[in-house]
Order: C-alpha cells, then structure tokens, then sequence
C-alpha cells in the first residue's frame, strides 16, 4: 500500500499523478487524527474509480508516500453517497509486514469487533465532516478482501471502454 493519512496525524494527501507528489488534500478538525495509517493499493481501480482504499494496523505511524508492504485480513463492505450519487468504497484492513507484534493477524476475526467498530465509526464521521454518508454494510474475511483487489487489479490493466 501507499500511504496518504499517517497515523496519529490530522492532515490526508492525495497522491497527484501529474507531478509525483502527495498534495494536501484535506485537514481533520481539532481533535481527530487518523486511527490508523490510510492509504491506497497502487495499480487497482475500485467502483468510485480511485484506487482501492486501504488501512494498515502498525507499530508505528508511517510517512505519507511510503510503501508499506502489507498482509490483507479482510475488508469492512461500505456504501458512500456524495451528493446524489451512491456506490461501492470498501475500505480494506491490513496489518504491515514489518510490525511483528502483528504476526497473528491472519483474518478480521483475529481482531476485535471494538476495534472494527472504531475503524467504522472513524470513516462515517470522516465522511459526515466532508458532507457525504458512509455506510458499513458488512465485514467479510481475507478471501473475499482477495477477490475485490483481483477485480480491482483487472479493471486498472482493461482499457477505460471496458470499464
């Protein structure tokens, strides 16, 4: 994954294809910071046409533009609406290789429902803040988190017509 909200912090970039920078995108209000290192599978293209979204559970917060190689576990199923628009923004759960005390974390049943329950409730107050709903509709295992990414994978190598 590519980082583009650390951990710990309040500001969310968004990696700009045109210059190879990470550009301030939005800044959390006072008192919230991202509960997780947030950020994007590269080479994929979800349903709302950016790349698949993704959080990483880590030891530590990770610089905005690092690669961070992660173990997917499973997949919290969400809708967002912006406007009058509705579609799929699934928000993938990751643990980083490179944190050890992570090892166990195998699939979303490996972590408590607290825990996801937190993540959720981040991401509707997240998009509340930025006027648009989101709503978790399921959490689904490894295999099914495996299967978005391969979609995900083949809709960014099909021309655009195939789409």
């Amino acid at each position: 994954m590519i980082i583009e909200g650390t951990r710990g912090t309040r500001a969310k970039c968004k990696y700009n294809p045109e210059y190879g920078t990470f550009d301030l995108s939005y800044v959390l209000p006072e008192g919230a910071v991202f509960p997780f290192d947030f950020g994007f599978v590269p080479s994929t293209v979800a349903p709302d046409g950016d790349p698949l979204d993704i959080i990483a559970i880590s030891g530590s917060p990770t610089p905005v533009g690092c690669l961070v190689e992660v173990r997917v576990v499973g997949v919290i199923e969400a809708e967002q609406t912006q406007g009058e628009k509705t579609f799929r923004n699934d928000r993938l759960v990751s643990v980083a290789i490179a944190s050890g005390q992570h090892d166990g974390i195998r699939d979303l049943a490996n972590l408590s429902s607290t825990l996801l329950d937190q993540f959720e409730n981040f991401f509707v107050s997240y998009n509340r803040m930025r006027n648009r709903e989101f709503k978790p509709k399921r959490r689904s295992d490894h295999e099914t988190a495996m299967k978005l990414i391969d979609r995900a994978v083949q809709a960014f190598k099909a021309p655009s017509s195939e789409i």
